[in-house]
């Protein structure tokens, strides 16, 4: 929270799950450790509520983060299924909209900073790359950030140098209804 104040980021969390979400248990990644993290996880989305944090409970559709790039006014940070997404350098060989529970999951963050209409194609700063430009199509970013596990998280900021917190949502599409 004092990097908010610290730096005057300007930023929106989206998720679909407000704090851990317990139909995790059964997945390897969370098991040992979802007991704690359901205590952790809502005490750190409480204390950012408290803070005056801008947290959206809702699906961010893929035109809505192509619409968000092209304004050149954000950048997100988003959290993608590692596996998926390295799919994408063996141009999208995975079946879109397929997220399999058997393959194993691996959270990983990374920036789409920008997209290309005409192709379809976001531009993203992946840390665990060594390319330092990576285009990937919207079908393999929305196939990798919507799979079990990643609660759709993106952190959307503004590179607007308001110093003000976002008050309210950028334009999106309707909201979609997700019970958190």
């Amino acid at each position: 929270m004092r990097y908010k104040k610290r730096f005057s980021v300007s930023f929106s969390y989206f998720t679909v799950t407000f704090g851990a979400d317990p139909n995790y248990s059964v997945e390897s990644f969370y098991k040992d450790e979802l007991a704690n993290d359901l205590v952790r996880v809502d005490r750190l989305f409480q204390k950012a509520l408290e803070a005056g944090i801008k947290i959206e409970c809702r699906s961010l559709s893929k035109e809505d983060i192509s619409l968000l790039m092209l304004s050149g006014i954000y950048v997100a940070i988003v959290l993608v299924d590692q596996h998926r997404l390295s799919g994408s350098w063996l141009e999208d060989i995975l079946v879109s909209g397929i997220c399999d529970s058997d393959s194993s999951y691996t959270g990983h963050y990374i920036v789409v900073c920008g997209y290309d209409a005409v192709a379809d194609e976001f531009e993203i700063r992946d840390p665990a790359s060594t390319r330092k430009h990576v285009r990937i199509s919207s079908k393999c970013l929305d196939d990798a950030r919507r799979c079990f596990g990643t609660d759709e998280d993106i952190l959307l900021v503004s590179l607007e140098k308001s110093g003000k917190q976002m008050t309210e949502s950028p334009h999106l599409s309707p909201n979609v209804n997700i019970n958190c």
